[in-house]
């Protein structure tokens, strides 16, 4: 049988509802193509990773929300009960205040559903990132404070580039007809969801965010520092306890993902952070007397630590030790 070609490959993790059921069957089952899953999304990486960003070439927002990946972890709401608090006509139940990793796998990627099939997905505000002149536009466009970098590892020298963009949102309609269609697609039966769940509604927000990045020769950052306001979720009032319970029995969630998922989804305060096992290690850290995750890559040549504080995601990065990351992390400085 003939492989898919190399653009199906990227394709499938760009846009997977644009890829047919056929292909994405064979290569689930195919070892060849699986191979060229995780280089096409090592290209990926690395190219998400560089400095600068051609003019309006923003992230993928709509491409992202459909990611079979999204489908298990993105919507985070979806897995997690929370205390609520009102929101104009939405419910709370969900607000970033940790973040734990959860470990998949190329195969995962493949056999995840598309978020798409369980119903539809409506982009409400891009977040139009952009490079912008210095560390106080950044500022003024986002509204968060800009961390100094107290002394830069070595190897890297300069004076950083500053990227900033607004809040990113996203209106997610469940729909079991289109569930059901999906689950019968592959062979499995949709189990009977619960009442007023078909047609609820489910709001993410997120940013607006802030990157200083210090660039080198190969195209790739040798330190970025990142920060962005953290996810929040809300739901037009369907009881979150039977939603999570719910979705994590869906056909299509690899069991081992539906698990780690478990173990945390109680609190609604805590980030799932998809790690690749093929490509990253994981470990905990502390930041400021913060819990935080350190992700190493398996070849050594990138590493980053990500943790949260007063709402806020903060993420050091770059072609460095973890010691190195970790290092800049706890000197950060926040005053002027």
């Amino acid at each position: 049988m003939r492989h898919p070609t190399d653009d199906t490959l990227h394709r499938l993790l760009d846009e997977p509802a644009g890829v047919a059921d056929a292909d994405r069957e064979h290569v689930a089952g195919c070892q060849v193509c699986l191979s060229g899953l995780a280089a096409a999304q090592e290209d990926t990486r690395v190219a998400v990773a560089g400095p600068r960003r051609r003019p309006g070439r923003a992230p993928r927002w709509h491409a992202a929300l459909r990611s079979p990946l999204v489908a298990a972890l993105g919507v985070v709401a979806l897995l997690s009960g929370a205390s609520a608090a009102a929101a104009a006509d939405w419910l709370q139940v969900f607000r970033t205040e940790r973040i734990a990793p959860v470990t998949v796998t190329r195969a995962d990627l493949v056999a995840l559903p598309d978020l798409s099939a369980y119903g539809t997905i409506e982009v409400t505000q891009e977040p139009n990132v952009r490079e912008v002149a210095d560390a106080a536009t950044a500022a003024k466009v986002t509204g968060l404070t800009v961390p100094r970098v107290s002394a830069l590892p070595r190897g890297v020298t300069g004076e950083p580039t500053y990227q900033a963009g607004g809040a990113v949102s996203a209106v997610f309609t469940f729909s079991a007809e289109k569930a059901a269609k999906a689950a019968a697609a592959s062979g499995k039966t949709l189990p009977a969801p619960p009442t007023g769940l078909d047609g609820s509604q489910f709001r993410l927000s997120a940013g607006p965010g802030l990157a200083a990045v210090w660039s080198e020769a190969r195209g790739v950052p040798a330190l970025v520092v990142a920060r962005a306001v953290a996810p929040t979720a809300y739901s037009s009032g369907v009881p979150f306890a039977a939603a999570r319970d719910y979705l994590l029995s869906l056909p299509g969630l690899p069991e081992h993902v539906a698990s780690q998922l478990r173990d945390f989804s109680g609190d609604g305060r805590t980030l799932p952070l998809p790690v690749r096992a093929e490509l990253l290690t994981s470990a905990p850290a502390e930041v400021g007397g913060v819990p935080a995750t350190v992700l190493t890559t398996r070849d050594g040549a990138m590493a980053g630590v990500v943790w949260v504080d007063g709402g806020v995601v903060t993420a050091v990065a770059g072609s460095l030790s973890a010691d190195e990351v970790l290092s800049v992390a706890r000197g950060l400085r926040w005053g002027r």
